[in-house]
C-alpha cells in the first residue's frame, strides 16, 4: 500500500490527472464549488466565506495509474474569500486499494470520548487539525473529533501566548500562522497575560472588572499578581490535582452550556472553577492554595515556604499571591533604589532638585552635584548653551527697534536705523512704513469716480469704468441704461413669472408655488407644513385639500375649519338609539331609562333588567314577583274557594302563568255543576307601539281539541270584561291541526298602562256550554317602544 500511495503522490507531483467529480459535504448550506485544472485552485462560484468546518470530497482521475482516489480535504474557512488548495500537496489516508477504485476502509464503530480523544492526539502530534484521519461514518463521531481537536490546539495555542507575554512581553506570531484559526486563541491569550502585567506594573489591583470573560480574567489575575512569574497556567485539566476539588454539579445552579469552562463568574469556587461534565473543579491562581473546604483559596507565604529569590541583603516581603524583595540598608544621600534592588545616581540637575543661584549653573556629580558660576556677558550680548557671548540681533526682535520709515542695520553689540524715502508716481502712494510705494484704489473712494450703472477696476496706478453686468453701454447717450432680462428672453428665464430689476431680475412663482434653490423654478409648496387646516391636511400639487377625522365634517364658511357632526340632527338620529341620543365631540352616546334597563352590548338598544331573576325585587313571601318592561310587578295570585293552584304552573317567554284547577269537596253538588273547569292568571308586559298600522297578537290560547272536530265540542272564545275602549279583541284560529284562540291588540295604547283582560274559552255541545275555562291576563304596557 505504501509503493502504491508514493506513486499516486509522484504522479500527482507531475500534475498527470483529471477532475472528473467533485462532491460535498457541508456542516450546513451547500455551495456550488469548482476547481480550475490548470490553475489548480479550489474557488467558489457563487460566495465562500461560511465560519465553520467543510468537508469537501474530491473525486480525482489519475491518467497514468487509472484509477480513482477518494481524498478528505478539512478547510478551515473564517470569512475567506478564496480557499486555494495545490493537489500535489494533500495528505493520503489510509484507504483500501483496488485496481479500479480507492475506497475508505471501514473501522469498528468508536465511541464519542474515544474519537475525541483522537482529536487530541492529532491536534498535539500534528499541530493543526486539518486532513483528519477518517475514524468513523457516524457524524457524531466527525464532530466530536473534529471539536475536540480545534479545543486542544486552542488550549496550547493558549499557553504559548502567556509564554510568551511572560517572557518576551509580545505577542508576535511568525507570518505564516498568522492566518490559521487558532492563531486567535495565542493573540488572546497573550494579550490578557499582557494587561495583568500593565496592571501589577502601575500598582492596580489583581481583581480585574473588565468585561472580557472569565478565562481572559483567570490569565490576567494570574498574570498580574504573578508578575514575569509562572508560565504553566494551565487553561484546561481533564484530572483533578492537589488543589482541586470535585462538585457535584447538584449543588450549582445549572451554568450556560455553550460557556467556556462550565463555570460561570466562577461558580461556587472562589478563583478558577472548571466543568467537567459531571462535576465542577475549583482550582486557585498563582499564589494561592486550596483550604481543606474545596471551595475556598488562600494566600501562600512565600517568605516562611521559602519559595522566595531574594538575595543577601534584601529582605521577603508577602503580598497577596506574591512576594517582593526589599534592600536591608539605603543607598545613602544622592542615589535611589531601583526596580532591581540597585542603587543609582540621582541627577539633580535634571530633576530641579538643585539649589544653584540664577548666576550658577548646575554640575552633576556622583551622589551629589555642583554650582559653577556663569560667564557675565555686556549689554548687547547673550551667553549660548557653551557660556560664550555672542551677538544679539536686535533687527529680528518681534519688536521692532525703528520707527515707521526707517530700516534696521545690527551691529556688533548694537544696531542703528536709517530712513528711506522712496519717491512714488501717479496712481501710488507710501505704505504705513514709509519703506515701498504701493497702488492707490481709486475704486474704494467715496468719491465714486464712475457714473450710475458703470463699475469701477482698478489697475495698477490707474483705473477704468465699465458697464455693470445687466446694464449695455449706450453709444448715443454714451451712458449705460439697463438691460430687460425678462423682455429679452421671455419665457426662458423664469418657470412662472419674471420681475425686472435695475441691472438684473428676479423670479417668482404664482400661488401654491415656491422658487426652487436655483431661483428660476418653481416647486410645488407644501401649504401642509404650516398646519392651515384644523384637523388633516392632504397636499395637492399647486394648493392643498382639508378634510376631517371621523365624526367631523368641513365647514362650508371657510373649507379648513372642522365641525363636530351631530348624529342626532340627521335624518336617521330618531333610529339610531332605541330610547335617547346625546352628541358628544366625535361620537354620540345612547342613554337609558334612569331605572328598569340597562344598555346592550351595541351601545344603542336599551335591555330590560330582569328584577324577578336577579332577586333585585322587594316582593313578599306571599306575593309572585311578574317581571314588565321598565320594571316588576308583585301579585298576591290565590285560587279562589273550591280551586288548588296546580303544579304544572309555568312561566313562559313574556308572560308569567299561574293555574287554578278545580277541585270539589265529597257530595258538593253545585260545585260539580258549574262549568269553570280552570281559572289562570297570566302578566304580560308590552311596549308603546309607535306606529300601529295592523293588530298586533300577542296571547295564543291552544285548545286540547283538535280541528274541525267531528263529534267534539266546539270552542268560543270571547272577552268578558277589562277591554278598555274595544283595545283587543280574540278570534279563532287552526295550527297544526289544534284550535287556537288568539288575542289581538287592534287600537294603539300609551303607556303607561295596566289592565286585566278576563277570557273565556267555552267548550259548546249541542248549543250547551259543557265547560268553561277562565283566563285573566294582566297586561302591562310601557311608556317606552322598545
Amino acid at each position: 500500500m505504501g509503493n502504491k500511495q508514493e506513486e499516486l503522490a509522484l504522479l500527482l507531483a507531475e500534475e498527470e490527472f483529471d477532475l472528473v467529480g467533485l462532491m460535498e459535504t457541508w456542516r450546513e448550506d451547500a455551495y456550488d464549488w469548482a476547481v480550475d485544472i490548470e490553475d489548480h485552485r479550489l474557488y467558489s462560484k457563487d460566495r465562500v466565506g461560511k465560519k465553520g468546518l467543510m468537508e469537501l470530497l474530491f473525486h480525482l482521475h489519475i491518467k497514468k495509474a487509472f484509477l480513482s482516489l477518494s481524498i478528505l480535504l478539512i478547510l478551515c474557512a473564517d470569512s475567506i474569500q478564496a480557499l486555494t488548495a495545490r493537489l500535489p500537496t494533500l495528505v493520503f489516508h489510509e484507504k483500501t486499494w483496488s485496481q479500479n477504485s480507492v475506497q475508505i476502509s471501514q473501522s469498528t464503530e468508536l465511541t464519542i470520548e474515544e474519537c475525541c480523544e483522537r482529536g487530541n492526539e492529532w491536534a498535539t502530534k500534528n499541530r493543526r487539525c486539518s486532513s483528519l484521519p477518517f475514524l468513523s461514518e457516524s457524524r457524531e463521531c466527525s464532530i466530536a473529533q473534529e471539536q475536540c481537536c480545534h479545543s486542544k490546539l486552542n488550549e496550547e495555542y493558549c499557553l504559548e501566548g502567556i509564554s510568551a507575554a511572560n517572557l518576551h512581553g509580545e505577542c508576535d506570531l511568525e507570518e505564516e500562522k498568522n492566518s490559521t484559526c487558532e492563531a486567535e486563541s495565542f493573540k488572546k491569550c497573550c494579550f490578557c497575560c499582557l494587561l495583568g502585567h500593565s496592571a501589577q506594573l502601575e500598582g492596580k489591583s489583581c481583581d480585574s472588572n473588565l468585561k472580557i470573560g472569565q478565562q481572559c480574567r483567570n490569565i490576567f489575575s494570574d498574570c498580574c499578581a504573578k508578575g514575569q512569574g509562572s508560565t504553566d497556567m494551565s487553561v484546561s485539566d481533564d484530572v483533578p490535582k492537589k488543589n482541586q476539588v470535585d462538585i457535584s454539579k447538584e449543588e450549582v445552579d445549572q451554568e450556560d452550556p455553550y460557556l467556556h469552562d462550565g463555570c460561570r463568574g466562577a461558580g461556587p469556587c472562589s478563583q478558577q472553577c472548571r466543568d467537567t461534565g459531571a462535576s465542577f473543579i475549583c482550582s486557585c491562581f498563582v499564589g494561592y492554595q486550596l483550604q481543606s473546604d474545596g471551595v475556598t483559596c488562600d494566600d501562600v507565604n512565600e517568605c516562611i515556604t521559602g519559595a522566595h529569590n531574594c538575595g543577601i541583603g534584601q529582605t521577603c516581603i508577602n503580598t497577596l499571591g506574591s512576594f517582593r524583595c526589599q534592600r536591608d540598608t539605603s543607598c545613602g544621600t544622592g542615589y535611589e533604589l531601583t526596580d532591581e534592588s540597585l542603587c543609582k545616581d540621582i541627577d539633580e540637575c535634571e530633576t530641579g532638585t538643585h539649589n544653584c543661584p540664577p548666576d550658577f549653573i548646575c554640575q552633576n556629580t556622583p551622589g551629589s552635584f555642583r554650582c559653577r558660576p556663569k560667564l557675565q556677558c555686556m549689554n548687547g550680548f547673550i551667553q549660548d548653551a557653551l557660556g560664550n557671548c555672542i551677538d544679539i540681533n536686535e533687527c529680528l526682535s518681534t519688536n521692532m527697534p525703528c520707527p515707521v520709515g526707517q530700516i534696521c542695520i545690527n551691529t556688533d553689540g548694537s544696531y542703528t536705523c536709517q530712513r528711506i524715502t522712496p519717491n512714488c508716481g501717479r496712481g501710488y502712494h507710501l505704505n504705513e512704513d514709509g519703506m515701498r510705494c504701493v497702488d492707490i484704489d481709486e475704486c474704494s473712494s467715496s468719491s465714486q469716480p464712475c457714473g450710475e450703472g458703470h463699475v469701477c477696476i482698478n489697475a495698477p496706478g490707474s483705473y477704468r469704468c465699465d458697464c455693470k453686468s445687466g446694464y449695455s453701454f449706450d453709444a448715443i447717450s454714451r451712458t449705460c441704461v439697463d438691460i430687460n432680462e425678462c423682455r429679452r428672453y421671455p419665457g426662458r428665464l423664469c418657470a412662472h413669472k419674471c420681475e425686472n430689476t435695475p441691472g438684473s431680475y428676479y423670479c417668482t412663482c404664482t400661488m401654491g408655488f415656491k422658487l426652487s434653490i436655483d431661483s428660476r423654478s418653481c416647486e410645488d409648496l407644501n401649504e401642509c407644513e404650516s398646519n392651515p387646516c384644523s384637523q388633516e391636511c392632504a397636499n395637492v400639487y399647486g394648493s392643498y385639500q382639508c378634510y376631517c377625522r371621523r365624526g367631523y365634517q368641513l365647514s362650508d364658511i371657510d373649507g379648513i375649519t372642522c365641525e363636530d357632526i351631530d348624529e342626532c340632527a340627521l335624518p336617521t338620529g330618531g333610529h339610531i338609539c332605541s330610547y335617547r341620543c346625546v352628541n358628544v365631540p366625535v361620537s354620540f352616546q345612547c342613554p337609558c331609562p334612569s331605572t328598569g334597563y340597562r344598555l346592550a352590548p351595541n351601545a344603542r338598544n336599551c335591555q330590560d333588567i330582569d328584577e324577578c331573576a336577579a332577586e333585585t325585587h322587594n316582593c313578599s313571601f306571599n306575593e309572585t314577583c311578574f317581571n314588565i318592561q321598565g320594571g316588576f310587578h308583585c301579585l298576591s295570585l290565590q285560587c279562589p274557594e273550591n280551586y288548588r293552584k296546580s303544579g304544572d304552573t309555568y312561566r313562559l317567554e313574556k308572560t308569567d302563568t299561574i293555574r287554578c284547577i278545580k277541585s270539589c269537596r265529597p257530595n258538593d253538588v253545585n260545585c260539580v255543576l258549574d262549568p269553570v273547569h280552570t281559572i289562570s292568571h297570566t302578566v304580560i308586559s308590552l311596549p308603546t307601539f309607535r306606529e300601529f298600522t295592523r293588530p298586533e297578537e300577542i296571547i295564543f290560547l291552544r285548545a286540547i281539541t283538535p280541528a274541525y272536530p267531528a263529534n267534539q265540542a266546539d270552542i268560543i272564545f270571547d272577552i268578558t270584561e277589562g277591554n278598555l275602549r274595544d283595545s283587543f279583541d280574540i278570534i279563532k284560529r287552526y295550527m297544526d291541526g289544534m284550535t287556537v284562540g288568539v288575542v289581538r291588540q287592534v287600537k294603539p295604547i300609551v303607556g303607561p298602562f295596566h289592565a286585566i283582560l278576563k277570557l273565556e274559552m267555552n267548550y259548546v255541545m249541542g248549543g250547551v256550554v259543557s265547560h268553561r275555562n277562565i283566563v285573566n291576563v294582566h297586561i302591562f304596557v310601557s311608556e317606552y317602544w322598545f
